[in-house]
């Protein structure tokens, strides 16, 4: 399913499911180091917990291994000389040794583990903190399924990279630093010929790190993808069912998956090639350490003793070089979910309250005033002009305006103005004399409340959904805006106000999800109602009994209500016609009949398109409703 620009004048039909702005795949190529780095403010609580988690796993290594050092001991003490008796004391140190690695171990994940899920949680409570400010702007551009898997599989990246890969990146280093130092005083010939090989190996990792983080980076925005389209597909399931188009949408799925599984497959492949480089380079070093030891040995220059205790030495080496492989993938793994998450965290929060917002204990009243209002989206190409290109409207307290205009003349991005969903790009919009921008926003969307046309519920109780811009009401409130809103179904729901309608209120009808919306807007009993076509949905008949209960809401407030229908508009006692991005008239409904023909034409087409009475707001579908209580 194409991903629609909600926010785009155009009505442009993305289907590339990315951000229009730098999002995935936008930036450049960022050192794994420098990426990583941007964590430490959210990791820094952690870092003591991690450096005794680093600590623990280091000597329980090196416990494994002193344990060559000691065999060395043993053959050439005891057993050269033949004295069984002295066995006990190093097999004593082996035993102990054996039991501190597995005990150091344990302890290298009880102290990281906790630690790191911390930082994970804090993480993703600052990413929603930080999605729910940003302003509505920013998630017209951003697939949900990008944003869902920024915050879910991304930190889950994030956080095993700090338990394990940090951690081990630290040991396996000093490990293979110690076990060097080791080789070379055991025998420096020797020794010198493992050192070497560190030199190769350290150019095959560059070599591979780029290519790999590059495919990680594709991976990550790929799965974003796949997130998109199944949120998508589940939430318009109707719709395809309805078309017949699942089968369609299951071969796109299967095309994207299969993308997504070539980009694995490649990183895979670049992963096997470092590993076979990282084992090819240090057996080709053994061997020949091998070969050259036997000789020394043969020749009385090395004990029997020390050749051994130097081979496994060495082979306790192998776990630090064989892991670089996949501890650099997970680094950069790591490096790109880093990215990922600050793409969507350094974005502005351009919709904020001001440093020094208006405090003035002017009289509220609701004195709503647009003053030369012009818009255009961010998105809009330069050669287009604005959507609103100089909007005048003064609408004094209790009075309702009802404001009409034909298809994409602005009107509900008009009334997103009003409440700061987005900021005008021109001219100012006032309440009670103050500039909306002046005012702190809680205070502003507290004092305004909105209804959209496309009514959106969440899977909540209906007392939590109605209550949502209300959280201080009762249940008295509750059922007074339910009967305003004509909403009487709720008292047969299975459990009334305790009972959870599904996402995105789906198990509802239409007219019974509008009629909720407008309940949760009334509640509260604003100062500023704004109504975006709220009837829509609704059967003539029971609009005509919303019409008539909202008429005394509409008495005791200011109001600004976005009308199709002839109905709606005679709710208002003047109408505004918005047309060419400006308000082309204003009066009463009869005056505008009279004197505008693009007004009756606009109220002809709206009355040929009303719907007849229908089985709408029926029963429920109460299979898909549950009582509310543990999630």
């Amino acid at each position: 399913m194409a991903q629609t620009s909600t926010g785009n004048p155009t009505g442009t039909i993305r289907t590339d499911h990315r951000p229009t702005e730098p999002g995935p795949g936008a930036a450049a190529h960022v050192p794994a180091v420098a990426s990583l780095r941007r964590l430490l403010p959210y990791a820094r609580p952690a870092v003591p917990a991690l450096l005794l988690s680093a600590l623990a796993a280091l000597v329980a290594t090196l416990c494994g291994v002193a344990f060559p050092l000691v065999i060395q001991d043993i053959i050439d003490g005891p057993i050269t000389e033949g004295n069984l008796s002295g066995l006990w004391a190093p097999g004593a140190v082996l035993l102990g040794l054996g039991v501190a690695e597995a005990a150091l171990f344990w302890a290298r994940r009880m102290l990281s583990a906790r630690p790191t899920m911390r930082v994970e949680a804090g993480m993703r409570a600052a990413i929603y903190e930080h999605l729910q400010r940003l302003p509505v702007a920013f998630h017209d551009r951003w697939p949900a399924g990008q944003l869902m898997s920024r915050a879910v599989a991304d930190l889950a990246t994030i956080r095993r990279f700090l338990a394990f890969g940090l951690v081990f990146l630290f040991v396996n280093l000093a490990t293979f630093v110690v076990g060097v130092i080791i080789l070379l005083v055991l025998s420096p010939p020797l020794g010198a010929i493992v050192a070497v090989m560190a030199v190769p190996l350290v150019g095959l990792c560059f070599f591979y790190e780029t290519r790999y983080q590059v495919l990680a980076r594709r991976s990550q925005d790929q799965v974003g993808d796949l997130a998109t389209m199944v949120e998508e597909s589940v939430l318009g399931i109707r719709i395809l069912k309805a078309f017949g188009r699942s089968g369609h949408l299951a071969r796109r799925f299967a095309r994207e998956a299969a993308q997504l599984r070539s980009t694995e497959m490649t990183k895979a492949g670049v992963v096997s090639k470092l590993w076979a480089s990282v084992i090819v380079v240090p057996e080709l070093a053994f061997g020949l350490a091998l070969f050259l030891g036997i000789g020394q040995v043969a020749s009385g220059a090395l004990t029997a003793g020390t050749l051994v205790a130097f081979f496994g030495v060495a082979l306790s080496l192998r776990w630090p070089i064989d892991s670089i492989g996949w501890l650099l993938a997970m680094t950069n793994d790591a490096a790109s979910a880093t990215e990922r998450y600050f793409e969507v965290m350094s974005a502005p929060v351009s919709i904020t309250s001001p440093a020094q917002p208006d405090r003035s204990q002017a009289a509220r009243r609701g004195h709503l005033r647009f003053e030369s209002v012009r818009f255009r989206f961010a998105d809009t190409p330069p050669e287009r002009g604005d959507l609103l290109r100089g909007v005048d409207l003064d609408i004094r307290p209790g009075e309702t305006v009802a404001l009409v205009g034909a298809t994409g003349s602005g009107k509900t991005t008009l009334t997103a103005l009003v409440n700061r969903l987005y900021d005008v790009t021109g001219g100012r919009i006032t309440l009670d004399g103050t500039d909306i921008r002046a005012m702190e926003l809680a205070d502003l969307r507290r004092r305004i409340a909105i209804a959209f046309e496309e009514p959106t519920l969440f899977s909540a109780s209906v007392r939590e959904n109605v209550l949502l811009g209300f959280p201080d009401g009762t249940d008295e409130d509750v059922w007074a805006a339910l009967q305003l809103a004509q909403a009487d179904f709720v008292a047969e729901l299975p459990w009334g106000l305790d009972t959870r309608i599904g996402e995105q209120g789906l198990s509802l009808s239409g007219g019974q999800r509008q009629r909720l919306a407008l309940a949760r807007a009334v509640i509260g009993r604003p100062e500023v109602l704004v109504l975006d076509d709220p009837l829509s949905a609704l059967d003539i008949h029971t609009e005509a009994k919303v019409e008539q209960a909202l008429r005394s809401v509409l008495s005791a407030t200011t109001a600004l209500v976005v009308a199709h229908r002839a109905s709606t508009v005679l709710l208002a006692d003047r109408v505004a016609l918005l047309a060419q991005g400006r308000i082309a008239a204003i009066g009463r409904h009869t005056q505008l009949l009279a004197d505008r023909p693009d007004y009756r034409d606009l109220l002809t087409s709206a009355a040929v398109s009303d719907p007849v009475p229908t089985a709408a707001d029926g029963p429920v579908a109460r299979s898909t409703l549950r009582r509310e209580g543990p999630r």
